[in-house]
């Protein structure tokens, strides 16, 4: 891998629907509108190897945020460099287990990179939370003005997060609440070190940085714990097993990962099989925000179908709002939550996937309604609870005459509780032979405008409209011109005059 680069792109309006845009990498390009003739400016990280893994943009500020190996830059919403911070390289070994913070180690250390694996706005307490590869993966919070130091926890087993270097594997979400300290939810890869990382976690956000509580988990006791680890008769069962978290979110009282993981059939399957061999399921999980114990998991596959082919491999997701017209052809209002999402086809090449993929939408009222219905199923004794990776085994749902409401949060029965339908969105595009690869999505004048990535670096303007008519593909252009893909993230400045997309120069 070569380097990645940032740019900073302007589209033109069309007669009906405005867009604008701006795109990022190993260089950042600032151009003028999506037609022929632009120029480009670019931002260059100090070596090419110091590739950008993730990005965000403040809400009030405007100013871009950037988590790349080795550092962390703040920019202007030109992309004028305003400060920047090092997390790298420092002495480390992964084998180091656990890091050589807690206790010696007897690895030979090495100058190794920390490769950004979290970007998150603490906005209720105006800081930066970026975590890293090195030592397990060490956070930090980060002074959003200055980028200064305000902690880095380090000092307990909880608080190292994901030492896997690959980028992808990792979301979190904040959940601030009012007056009170607030709760990261994360999830992540754990690279068969499930002893040691939880795939999925609650964890404390302390007003004050310097809290002894920081990253501490929600609640953890000999009995139950804002946690849920992957077996190791799982990986004994399929060897290159892990859960890979796309994207996350939280919408009303409930948060949201969107995952890819493999399947594990109640029949055996060899540990010695590759992982080309294995078929993958995506799923949305949800938890309740204000949920301790983890009694309100649930996770069901999540996919969407066109013409009889079936779209589940998860690329890349986005949770918007709909606009006026495509809120009235999903039956919604205006204000809902619509999650906005990449599919490639089929089950298997997780780590290479299929040209051919969809842009697909889910109402969350959709999403809620299907797990209410698998809740309301279970509780009513019907079935199993569907979750063999976690359960090791098929576990027969108890009947309990309890009432499912839409804010239910579980019992201590019937949970963590998986399922086998398919929550299926609405296909509004398709492309067989340039893989989409990322999405965002704004309203302009009533429309619902999505902008997607591909595999060769173009982006594409696509005027969702919703069944049955789907998407309508105004523009594409090339942004990278080398043909790398467009990455996953990627976020409109506060004016919506610009579109900041990472590239990768492979």
């Amino acid at each position: 891998m070569e380097g990645r680069r940032a740019t900073r792109r302007t589209l033109s309006p069309d007669p009906k629907v405005r867009a604008f845009a701006t795109l990022l990498g190993f260089w950042l390009l600032a151009a003028p509108a999506l037609c022929s003739g632009q120029t480009f400016t670019s931002f260059h990280p100090e070596r090419r190897d110091w590739l950008f893994n993730h990005l965000t943009v403040h809400q009030t500020t405007g100013a871009l945020y950037i988590g790349a190996v080795n550092r962390v830059y703040k920019l202007s919403g030109n992309l004028t460099l305003l400060v920047s911070h090092d997390t790298g390289p420092e002495d480390d070994n992964k084998a180091c287990y656990p890091p050589l913070i807690v206790q010696p180690c007897s690895e030979p250390l090495v100058s190794t990179n920390n490769v950004n694996k979290l970007l998150l706005i603490d906005y209720s307490q105006n800081r930066l939370l970026a975590c890293g590869s090195l030592y397990q993966g060490v956070c930090k919070l980060l002074r959003l003005d200055d980028l200064f130091i305000l902690v880095e926890p380090s000092h307990k087993k909880e608080h190292y997060l994901s030492s896997v270097n690959q980028t992808g594997t990792m979301y979190g979400v904040i959940v601030p609440s009012q007056g009170q300290d607030g709760t990261l939810f994360i999830g992540t890869a754990v690279d068969g070190k499930q002893d040691y990382f939880p795939t999925i976690s609650s964890r404390k956000l302390p007003r004050d940085p310097e809290s002894s509580a920081m990253l501490d988990y929600e609640l953890h006791t000999d009995f139950v714990s804002s946690l849920i680890k992957i077996p190791s008769d799982t990986l004994a069962l399929v060897s290159h097993f892990d859960i890979y978290y796309v994207y996350g979110f939280a919408s009303g009282s409930f948060v949201y990962f969107l995952t890819v993981q493999p399947e594990t059939p109640e029949n055996s399957m060899s540990s010695s099989g590759s992982s080309s061999d294995l078929f993958y399921t995506s799923r949305i999980v949800r938890l309740c925000k204000d949920d301790r114990k983890f009694h309100s998991y649930v996770s069901l596959p999540i996919g969407c179908v066109k013409n009889g082919i079936e779209y589940r491999l998860l690329q890349a997701a986005y949770l918007g709002k709909p606009g006026r017209i495509l809120a009235a052809s999903l039956n919604i209002s205006a204000q809902d939550d619509v999650l906005f999402t990449i599919f490639s086809k089929g089950q298997k090449q997780f780590h290479r996937p299929p040209d051919d993929s969809a842009l697909c939408a889910f109402t969350i009222r959709d999403i809620n309604a299907r797990i209410k219905e698998r809740l309301q199923s279970c509780y009513q004794g019907e079935g199993n609870l569907e979750l063999n990776w976690l359960l090791g085994k098929d576990v027969q749902c108890t009947k309990a005459p309890v009432p499912i409401d839409d804010s239910f949060c579980g019992l201590d029965i019937n949970q963590p509780l998986g399922g086998s339908q398919l929550v299926t969105g609405h296909t509004l595009y398709t492309e067989t032979r340039d893989r989409m690869t990322s999405v965002t999505s704004y309203v302009y004048n009533g429309y619902c405008v999505a902008f997607v990535g591909t595999k060769s670096g173009r982006l594409k303007k696509i005027r969702v409209d919703g069944p049955p008519h789907g998407g309508v593909q105004y523009e594409t252009l090339v942004v990278i011109k080398d043909g790398s893909p467009v990455l996953r993230d990627m976020a409109f400045s506060l004016d919506r005059s610009f579109l900041y997309v990472m590239s990768d120069r492979q």
